[in-house]
């Protein structure tokens, strides 16, 4: 088998991951910042089943969230799900969204009770302050472990073999079922280089950022 070949099955089996972590993002980002507005709440009744959510997702592991979803309608009477990625999609939205919560809520919390006062004086309202005043801080606060978490959503897309997902691992394992073992080794590139380019990004962000330093 060719290294030409191999690279070609390998890439179109990323293109698998890359969806996975692109579909993530697009839903995990909103939901977490709703969830994390949830779990602030002032109402008990709604910040404390949040927060009870947020702890069991954030308790259990990505793999078995992806058991419960794909499996667990079908085991509950329900009907079964017939779309593996999109069983995927639903257990790696929920859990992310779980993870950028908490950065969210973190980064809104570490502003100070001031900056919301000095607005106030200002005559501004509660949406403007947030907006205006508050939200930049909070980005440029996030943004390094909202980077980290999204550095672990390339690698954890790997996760979604146990499903049967026909992602780059899933492909190089097929190729050591016929005895190569060097492609399984070789999937590590894709992820290397995914990775690097996210990590420059991120940095020049960070940079772009640094004017709130003062």
């Amino acid at each position: 088998m060719s290294i030409q070949t191999v690279t070609l099955d390998l890439l179109e089996a990323f293109g698998q991951n890359a969806f996975l972590f692109a579909m993530t993002l697009v839903g995990a980002i909103p939901l977490g910042l709703i969830i994390a507005f949830g779990s602030m709440s002032r109402f008990k009744i709604i910040s404390f089943p949040v927060k009870v959510f947020v702890w069991i997702i954030r308790g259990t592991p990505l793999m078995l969230q992806l058991f419960v979803v794909f499996y667990g309608p079908g085991l509950l009477g329900g009907t079964p799900m017939r779309s593996r990625m999109t069983a995927a999609l639903i257990a790696f939205i929920i859990n992310y969204a779980a993870y950028f919560s908490e950065i969210y809520r973190g980064g809104i919390e570490s502003i100070a009770r001031g900056q919301y006062e000095a607005g106030q004086v200002l005559g501004m309202t509660k949406v403007q302050i947030f907006f205006k005043v508050v939200l930049f801080q909070v980005v440029k606060r996030i943004v390094p472990p909202m980077g980290n978490e999204i550095i672990t959503l390339v690698k954890d897309t790997s996760l979604a073999r146990v499903i049967n997902c026909v992602e780059i691992i899933k492909v190089a394992e097929r190729y050591s079922a016929r005895g190569l073992i060097w492609p399984l080794f070789y999937t590590a590139l894709f992820f290397l280089v995914f990775v690097g380019i996210l990590t420059i990004v991120f940095g020049k962000i960070e940079k772009k950022l640094n004017y709130y330093n003062g």
